[in-house]
């Protein structure tokens, strides 16, 4: 068989198989592929490397899926540090007198920290953090979004809200993820919130996507939109490296910080 399909149709049908049936063994490849026992490991490495599916041994399991998000206030202390790096690398692609919309999240509640400074700075936002990071500030217009106020993120989403995001337009879109794969791409756990999230990626006309690596080779229950619809990603330099190659290979500009 391994004679009329090529390697990436071979490795997309595997990828099709652990879905659908959860673990895939090495022997299962070289019999329904006949290929080398060999060329099966090299096939889930490459597959691996690319975050479409988990490596374990003897075999493959469909990619991680990512664990329910926490409340905003409760994540905000994990990967601390690495959160405010990101956060100064990405404010650092705003320039004064741009228009940048923030999402919610505590990734790009460090993005605000750092814009602060700013001088006639024009920023959207439906994150209530947010808000209060950059109310009263002299350098930037804040414009504040509306809707149905999810508790635990203190975000604004909903119906109310996307028919306000879908009246404005930015230079920048600046938002987190709670879930980053190569197949399945930006991903949440929150169903209610994933057309807000799309109106605002349709409001940019930059996608600038702010994560950290614990968020990458994983998926979610609720898709939000393919990961070319992001046009660079600011993240740690922890993120696995063929998971950043394959990024950059597909045209996306990533900083590693």
């Amino acid at each position: 068989m391994s004679e009329f399909i090529s390697t990436e149709e071979r490795q997309n049908t595997i990828v099709s198989l652990l879905l659908r049936q959860g673990r895939l063994s090495v022997a299962e490849i070289v019999e329904r592929f006949g290929v080398s026992e060999a060329t099966a490991r090299r096939d889930l490495e490459s597959l691996a490397e690319q975050g479409k599916i988990q490596r374990v041994h003897g075999g493959a399991l469909p990619g991680r899926q990512a664990p329910p998000e926490a409340p905003l206030l409760q994540r905000e202390k994990e990967q601390f540090f690495e959160k405010q790096r990101i956060g100064q690398a990405a404010a650092a692609l705003v320039n004064d007198g741009e228009s940048v919309f923030l999402a919610s999240g505590t990734t790009t509640l460090e993005v605000a920290r750092h814009l602060r400074a700013r001088q006639n700075l024009t920023v959207i936002t439906n994150s209530l953090p947010v808000m209060n990071a950059l109310a009263n500030l002299p350098g930037i217009t804040l414009v504040g979004i509306g809707g149905l106020l999810r508790q635990s993120e203190l975000s604004f989403v909903g119906h109310i809200a996307e028919q306000a995001i879908a009246e404005l337009r930015a230079d920048k879109v600046i938002l987190g993820v709670h879930a980053l794969s190569l197949e399945h791409g930006l991903s949440s756990d929150y169903l209610p919130e994933t057309l807000t999230d799309r109106a605002i990626l349709r409001a940019g006309k930059q996608a600038i996507l702010v994560a950290d690596h614990t968020k990458f080779e994983t998926t979610s229950t609720a898709f939000i939109a393919p990961v070319g619809s992001i046009h660079h990603l600011v993240t740690d330099s922890a993120a696995p490296a063929g998971f950043v190659r394959a990024l950059r290979e597909m045209g996306m500009t990533v900083t590693l910080v």
